[in-house]
C-alpha cells in the first residue's frame, strides 16, 4: 500500500478536485468517501474483506456541470483503471449493437496499459541502453552483415561436400620465422572498427546524428484484415476479433517491415521494442486483472436514456429495459471473459450519471436502483460559478486562450469587467435556451475571439484587451436576437 494513497484523505481528495471542478461539493464528498473506502477495504482482514462491496453512485444533473470530469479526475488522481461508456451504445442480447461485457474488456485494457507504463518506467534505463546499442549497429557500416541468399537442400548438400574437399586440399603447414612479427589483419580491422564505433557513440550522445536517416526493421502491427475486425466490432463482439487475430499470430511468424526514419524517431521505435522484450507480459496481465477487479472505476453515462418512464416500449426503445437487465449482473457481480482471462466485477466501482430531464431514477428497474444506493443531485452553474471556472481552475479557459494566441506573438489580456460580462452572458443564455452548463463558455469565448484567432498571424507583437465593451460589441446583435442565438451560441 503506497504512502500517497494512505495520506489521501477524503478532505485532500476534495481539495484536489476543487482545482479542476467548481462547486458540486456533495458529489465530490460522495466520490471521495467511495475512494477512501476502497483503501480501507484493502487493509482489512480476509475474513471480512470479501463481504464489503463498493457503494455505487448515481449523479443527477444537466450536462456540462462536471459529472464526467469528477469521475475522470478521481481515477487520474490515484492512477486507477477508468473507462467511460455510454449506456445508449449497448443493446439487449439478440439485437445488433455492443454487448455490456465490452465495458469490462475496455476497463481491463486500460488496466493493462497502466501496469505496462509502470513496468516500462522501472526498466526504462536498461531499455534505453539496448536501444542505443541497436542504433549504433544501424549507423555503423562495419557491422552491417549481408544476409546469405536462400539455398535449396541440394545446394546445401553440394556446398558442404565442396567445403570438405577444400579443407583437405588447401591445408598447408604454418611457417614461423624468427625475428619477424606480423600483426593479424583481422585484429587491425577490429581495432579500427572499435575506434570508429566509439567516435560514433560520442556523436550520437551529443545529438549530432538526430536527423540522420536510417532504415529500421519493425513489427508490422497492421491487422491482416481490418474489414473483418470492423465486422466483429460492429456486431458487439469486440473481443472475438482480437482473439482470432492473436490465435493466428501464434501459429504464423510475425511480419516485419522496413521503415526509413530519422534517428530521433527510430530511437522511440527501438526503445518501445526493447521495453516490450524486457517486460514479462504474464506478470503484467496478472497485475492488471487484479488492479481492474480491486480498483477499477466504470463511469456509466446517459443512464437516464435507458430508463423506462412512460415511453412506449416499441421501435428504437424496445431494448431499454433489456439493456438494464443485461447491465444488472455486471453491477451485481459476475465473471466476464476477456482475451486476458476471466475478470470478476464484484468490487468494481460503478458511477452512473444522467440528466433525467424526461425520466427519473425511479424509472429504472428496481433491481438496478438497489445497486446504486448513493444518489447525488448536482446543481446548475450560476454566474459566479462561470466566473470562477474562467479564472480559478487549473489551466482555466482564459489561460488556454492566452497561451494559444501567444504562440503567434499576440498578447491577450482579460480584465475583471470583461470576465464578468462573459460569465453573465453565458448564464443568461443557459437560462433562456438549453442549459449546457460550462460548455456554453466555449461557444461564447470562441465567438468573442473569432476575429483575433483568424488574424493572429498578422497581429504579431500587438496587445488586445478583452473588456466589457469589447465583449458587448462582439455579442450584442447575437444575444439580442434570440432566434439567431439558438444557432450561433
Amino acid at each position: 500500500m503506497s504512502n500517497f494513497e494512505k495520506e489521501l484523505t477524503p478532505r485532500k481528495i476534495v481539495e484536489e478536485l476543487d482545482k479542476y471542478i467548481i462547486g458540486q461539493n456533495d458529489a465530490k464528498k460522495s466520490v471521495a468517501v467511495a475512494l477512501r473506502n476502497r483503501y480501507r477495504r484493502r487493509i482489512l482482514q480476509e475474513s471480512i474483506k470479501d463481504d464489503i462491496i463498493p457503494k455505487n453512485i448515481i449523479m443527477i444533473g444537466p450536462t456540462g456541470i462536471g459529472k464526467t470530469e469528477i469521475a475522470r479526475r478521481l481515477a487520474k488522481l490515484v492512477n486507477f483503471p477508468f473507462v467511460k461508456v455510454e449506456a445508449t451504445k449497448f443493446t439487449e442480447v439478440g439485437y445488433v449493437g455492443r454487448d455490456v461485457d465490452s465495458m469490462i474488456r475496455e476497463l481491463l485494457e486500460a488496466s493493462v496499459r497502466i501496469v505496462k507504463e509502470e513496468k516500462s518506467r522501472a526498466i526504462e534505463k536498461r531499455a534505453a541502453e539496448l536501444a542505443e546499442g541497436r542504433l549504433l549497429d544501424l549507423l555503423s557500416p562495419s557491422v552491417k552483415k549481408s544476409k546469405p541468399a536462400a539455398m535449396s537442400p541440394f545446394d546445401l548438400l553440394f556446398q558442404a561436400a565442396s567445403d570438405a574437399d577444400d579443407s583437405q586440399t588447401d591445408e598447408e603447414p604454418e611457417m614461423q620465422y624468427e625475428g619477424v612479427q606480423s600483426k593479424d589483419p583481422d585484429a587491425q580491422v577490429k581495432d579500427t572498427a572499435t575506434e570508429a564505433k566509439r567516435a560514433l557513440k560520442e556523436r550520437l550522445s551529443s545529438g549530432a546524428l538526430e536527423d540522420e536517416i536510417i532504415e529500421v526493421e519493425v513489427d508490422d502491427r497492421t491487422p491482416s484484415n481490418p474489414l473483418m475486425m470492423d465486422f466483429f466490432s460492429g456486431m458487439g463482439m469486440d473481443g472475438v476479433g482480437i482473439n482470432f487475430q492473436d490465435m493466428l499470430g501464434s501459429l504464423m511468424p510475425g511480419k516485419k517491415k522496413k521503415k526509413k526514419l530519422p534517428v530521433k524517431e527510430a530511437r522511440k521505435v527501438l526503445l518501445q521494442e526493447e521495453s516490450e522484450k524486457l517486460i514479462n507480459m504474464d506478470d503484467v496481465i496478472s497485475e492488471a486483472i487484479e488492479k481492474a477487479e480491486q480498483s477499477g472505476i466504470v463511469f456509466l453515462d446517459e443512464i437516464d436514456k435507458i430508463a423506462g418512464g412512460n415511453t412506449a416500449k416499441s421501435g428504437p426503445d424496445v431494448s431499454r429495459e433489456g439493456v438494464q437487465r443485461d447491465i444488472l449482473p455486471i453491477v451485481e457481480g459476475s465473471v466476464v471473459m476477456t482475451k486476458y482471462g476471466p475478470v470478476k466485477t464484484d468490487y468494481i466501482l460503478f458511477i452512473a450519471a444522467g440528466a433525467f430531464h424526461f425520466s427519473k431514477p425511479s424509472d429504472l428497474i428496481p433491481e438496478l436502483q438497489g445497486r446504486f444506493p448513493i444518489r447525488v443531485e448536482l446543481q446548475s452553474l450560476t454566474k459566479d460559478d462561470f466566473k470562477r471556472i474562467l479564472t480559478d481552475t487549473e489551466n482555466a479557459l482564459i489561460k488556454q486562450y492566452i497561451a494559444l494566441l501567444s504562440t503567434e506573438g499576440v498578447l491577450i489580456e482579460f480584465d475583471e469587467e470583461g470576465i464578468e460580462e462573459i460569465a453573465e452572458i453565458s448564464s443568461l443564455l443557459n437560462d433562456n435556451m438549453e442549459n449546457i452548463g460550462a460548455r456554453r463558455l466555449h461557444t461564447v469565448l470562441e465567438k468573442i475571439l473569432e476575429e483575433v484567432s483568424f488574424y493572429a498571424p498578422e497581429l504579431d507583437g500587438q496587445k488586445i484587451v478583452i473588456n466589457r465593451d469589447y465583449v458587448k460589441l462582439k455579442l450584442k446583435d447575437i444575444v439580442m436576437n434570440k432566434d439567431l442565438s439558438k444557432y450561433i451560441l
